[in-house]
C-alpha cells in the first residue's frame, strides 16, 4: 500500500493531525471582571492559531455556566464560531459577548472552550482542543 500511495501522491494526512494538538489557544477578557446581581457584560478575545503544516477548518464552541449568558436576557448558554479554514501558522481571533444578570451572584465561573478541526464539513471532526477559562464576578 505504501508504494501506491507514493505512486499517485496520497498520504495520509488524518493521522498526522489526530496524534497532537493543532492549535494553540489564548484567551484575553476585556473588561477582566462582571458584576454581581446586575446586567453587566464583558467580551471575551479568543485566539487561534494553527501550528500545524495543513490547512485546517476550524470552529470554535464556548459553554457558560447557568449564570451566565451570551445575550442580556442570559437564556443562551452556548456558542458556536464558524472560523472558517485556517493556513499553517495563521491565528484568528474570535469575539464573544458573555453578560452577566440579576441571577449571578459573586464569584469565580469557569466556561468551558472548545476549538475543533474538522474535515469535509462542520459536521465531521478530526481533533479538538479544550480550554478552561475563568472570570471573576464581583
Amino acid at each position: 500500500m505504501g508504494i501506491f500511495s507514493n505512486l499517485f501522491g496520497k498520504k495520509n494526512v488524518a493521522a498526522e493531525l489526530t496524534k497532537n494538538s493543532p492549535f494553540i489557544v489564548s484567551t484575553e477578557w476585556i473588561p477582566y471582571k462582571l458584576y454581581a446581581k446586575k446586567k453587566s457584560s464583558s467580551t471575551l478575545y479568543v485566539k487561534i492559531r494553527n501550528i500545524t503544516k495543513e490547512p485546517l477548518l476550524t470552529s470554535v464552541v464556548a459553554q457558560l455556566p447557568s449564570q451566565l449568558g451570551f445575550e442580556g436576557i442570559g437564556l443562551s448558554k452556548e456558542r458556536e464560531v464558524r472560523v472558517g479554514e485556517l493556513a499553517p501558522n495563521e491565528e484568528k481571533e474570535v469575539k464573544m459577548e458573555v453578560f452577566s444578570g440579576l441571577n449571578s451572584d459573586a464569584g469565580e465561573y469557569t466556561l468551558s472552550l472548545t476549538a475543533m478541526a474538522h474535515y469535509r464539513d462542520y459536521g465531521h471532526i478530526l481533533n479538538a482542543v479544550k480550554k478552561k477559562v475563568t472570570v471573576d464576578v464581583v
